[in-house]
């Protein structure tokens, strides 16, 4: 697997941990596909999760901390209208789909307001709908405006390359983690604690214990993983831990510093901890 990361392109990588095989690239994520399309016409990809923007950033209100917040996350978060919003999905999920190998699967996060364009364009595309899990967040905040239910829940939609994928599943450890029984689409999940914060937060970033069963389900170990929108890279932190090989990609400064301050200290933990190194790595 190391061999083919040699492959990938040297530009605009800003962290390249070989003996883990970690690659982490500051650019827009559409460009780097296209550069690896081209590199990887039958596909590099396991698996891919993509957390795209949800385009909330217009004007609305939350509850944080007990208090009144704007929900504004940044430019790339604000809606451009319902068309050119499915445009964007339609345009990096293409990407996403020649980038998976044959058998590969994607799994992409979302609330309502972005999750129905994208299981649209998943079907427009071409692509297998194996599951759509709903993630339940205990204690989530209070809608202030009181005029609709709490907010509690995001889907996320995994699907695979085709219909004619032979995908992965994990069902025995799956039913491991869930006490013996069947895994069901209803994951009870708390956000993201205190630990996983401690160089920073990015206002959309996933608990590390969703990311680690999502690629414990779907690959194996030294399996190559990408991220399009990285964000702190809780997906390459997961992926580090199970023993698994990472690409990700993340265009803003502070995201990127922050991914790789995360990435740099569970590496020189493990170090610090050599049979646990050997383990991982």
């Amino acid at each position: 697997m190391n061999e083919i990361l040699e492959n990938f392109p040297k530009k605009n990588c800003v962290l390249k941990e070989k003996d883990a095989g970690i690659l982490l690239y500051q650019m827009d994520s559409i460009k780097l596909m296209d550069i690896l399309i081209e590199k990887f016409p039958e596909g590099v990809f396991d698996m891919i999760f993509a957390d795209p923007p949800y385009f909330l950033s217009n004007g609305g209100i939350t509850c944080y901390a007990g208090k009144m917040a704007k929900v504004d996350k940044g430019e790339w978060d604000k809606s451009k209208g319902i068309n050119k919003n499915h445009e964007f999905n339609l345009s990096w999920l293409s990407r996403c789909q020649k980038l998976l190998k044959k058998d590969g699967t994607i799994w992409v996060t979302g609330t309502h307001h972005v999750i129905y364009s994208v299981g649209f364009g998943m079907q427009q595309l071409g692509m297998k709908i194996l599951n759509d899990i709903a993630w339940e967040k205990p204690n989530p905040p209070p809608n202030l405006s009181c005029r609709y239910f709490t907010h509690s829940t995001e889907t996320i939609i995994w699907a695979a390359k085709n219909h004619y994928s032979k995908h992965f599943f994990n069902y025995e450890e799956m039913k491991k983690l869930n006490y013996g029984k069947q895994m069901r689409t209803v994951w009870t999940i708390q956000p993201p604690n205190g630990d996983e914060k401690i160089f920073g937060k990015h206002p959309t970033q996933k608990p590390l214990k969703l990311l680690e069963r999502i690629i414990l389900a779907s690959t194996k170990k030294n399996e190559l993983i990408f991220d399009p929108f990285s964000g702190s890279s809780t997906t390459g932190i997961a992926a580090l831990k199970l023993k698994r090989k990472f690409v990700g990609c993340e265009l803003e400064d502070k995201y990127i510093s922050l991914s790789i301050k995360r990435i740099q200290e569970l590496i020189n933990s493990i170090k610090n901890s050599p049979a646990l190194f050997e383990e991982v790595l």
